[in-house]
């Protein structure tokens, strides 16, 4: 698997590659290149040049919109062999895998519509002046992706930058490069020019390293952990890098007893065991009134222990195999310290007749303190963490008590109640009555230890746009006149102008 730089697939320069492997069996599958610090130079390179001197960053919206659209046409037609690969490469179930690109087309769409029917601001000050925006394209954008459906969010990446009119190079994640190379093909038989969009694979503490460092890079994208976050935060800052990045979570469920208990208990369940638990949003704090806690832990362990595991091919299976043994080996850290802190009441093990691969039966711990491990820290996996409160306010404070600030979900019957607690909530985005459903239009993204800015319809075109202030003045202008006082009759130039007059 090579890179893809200025319209030709590559190895790297020195040769490196490494493996990657299938979370099943956790064999190798392929040899991917490795790239360093001159792939990424030469990518920048190819970025940079088509930036300055290619048709992309200057053609008009419409015809950009074009070329997405037809991006878009061909990532639909690829659906079916994209779920294959995903769910092969990542040890997503089949069935979850389905449907990817077709949300990822829908991206390319949505950004082809916004750019076509976009508006910039304009002031007047009637007789006086008038102030207009001119938005152009930022430069060259880094996009460094993650491995959870890694095809679908690059295109959360991809598609508001080429349709603000950058040029990209695009870092997938090592674990899942596969899909990653699809889009070199897309890109061209839509009639992208070379050099728009570049792609190295590699590690990344080296080309992710690089890429954030470049001074020939103008913003970075970045979504992962939070941990990785702070160092790109520190890497970006010598450039002074536009950067955007949305990281971990550890995303609350308040369920009060007034609630749809069971909608409630579908939505946590999809929440947390959907994607393998890989996911950022994941509900994997659950939050019960006390006065439904027993009931609500009993019926989440029995549907929990209900729960298919298998081979993410089979489609009955609905929790997969975890990405790459680097990560299960982690997971499983996490459930041996929970075994300590909580009480166990579902999974918590391999699953019988999955002796190898990536696999841990949907694990649930119940009265778990808030001081917990597994109550503060992200574990990425299909682990959940189940806590009584008895008021408002100690839901609250309970969920605003970990470093992060993703996402939040509350179960309640008052409309009242729901609006109050979503603006008390420490979130970036909240769903109230409802498990993570999407609208592009809105911001996406968290506080605190959970991102930096959000992305999503207009405010991702304006992470990869400039925006330039225009003032006009359109009647006289009456500036003070700084040691005009004895001047103007001696000035000749002034004198000049008494005489036209």
């Amino acid at each position: 698997m090579q890179h893809y730089i200025n319209g030709a697939f590559r190895d790297s320069r020195g040769g490196q590659t490494f493996e990657v492997l299938e979370p099943t069996t956790n064999v190798a599958y392929i040899l991917a290149a490795a790239g360093g610090d001159a792939d990424i130079d030469a990518a920048v390179t190819a970025a940079r040049e088509a930036f300055e001197t290619g048709p992309w960053p200057r053609m008009k919206n419409r015809e950009r919109a074009r070329v997405l659209n037809r991006i878009a046409d061909a990532v639909e037609a690829q659906d079916a062999a994209l779920a294959t690969m995903e769910s092969f490469d990542t040890g997503l179930p089949i069935t979850q895998a389905r449907g990817q690109a077709r949300r990822a087309a829908e991206n390319f769409r949505f950004f082809a519509d916004l750019i076509v029917a976009g508006t910039d601001d304009a002031f007047k000050v009637p007789g006086m002046q008038m102030n207009y925006v001119n938005r152009s394209p930022v430069g060259v954008a880094g996009l460094i992706t993650p491995w959870n459906t890694p095809f679908m969010l690059s295109s959360w990446k991809l598609a508001p930058a080429l349709a603000a009119g950058c040029t990209v190079v695009l870092k997938p994640a090592e674990f899942t490069p596969l899909s990653a190379s699809l889009w070199a093909g897309i890109f061209t038989e839509a009639g992208l020019p070379p050099g728009v969009f570049n792609l190295v694979n590699g590690i990344g503490e080296e080309a992710g390293d690089a890429l954030v460092k470049h001074p020939g890079v103008d913003l970075i994208s970045f979504t992962g952990e939070t941990i990785t976050g702070q160092t790109i935060f520190a890497n970006a800052a010598p450039t002074l890098k536009g950067l955007s990045m949305e990281l971990g979570g550890k995303s609350p469920a308040l369920v009060f007893a007034d609630a749809d208990l069971e909608a409630a208990l579908d939505s946590t369940l999809f929440g947390v065991f959907s994607l393998n638990g890989e996911r950022c949003t994941a509900s994997s704090r659950i939050l019960v009134e006390a006065t439904v806690y027993e009931d609500f832990v009993a019926a989440y362990a029995a549907r929990a222990e209900n729960i298919k595991v298998g081979p993410p091919s089979d489609p009955d299976t609905e929790v997969g195999a975890l990405v790459h043994p680097e990560h299960y080996e982690r997971v499983m850290g996490y459930v041996e310290v929970g075994k300590t802190e909580a009480r166990l009441v579902a999974g918590g093990e391999r699953p019988e007749g999955l002796e190898e691969g990536n696999y841990l039966a949907p694990t649930v711990f119940a009265d778990v303190p808030p001081e917990a491990r597994i109550f503060q820290e992200e574990i990425f996996g299909p682990v959940v963490a189940i806590t009584p409160f008895d008021t408002e306010d100690e839901a609250v404070a309970l969920a605003n008590n970990v470093k992060y600030g993703l996402a939040a979900y509350i179960w309640t019957s008052d409309v009242t109640r729901a609006h109050t607690l979503a603006d008390r909530i420490e979130a970036g985005m909240i769903w109230i009555n409802s498990h993570n459903v999407r609208d592009l239009r809105s911001p996406f993204g968290g506080i605190k230890a959970s991102g930096l800015g959000q992305e999503g319809g207009y405010r991702s075109l304006n992470f990869y746009s400039e925006h330039k202030a225009v003032h006009v003045t359109l009647g006289a202008v009456h500036t003070a006149r700084f040691g005009a006082t004895g001047y103007d009759e001696q000035d000749p130039f002034f004198a000049a102008k008494r005489d036209e007059a």
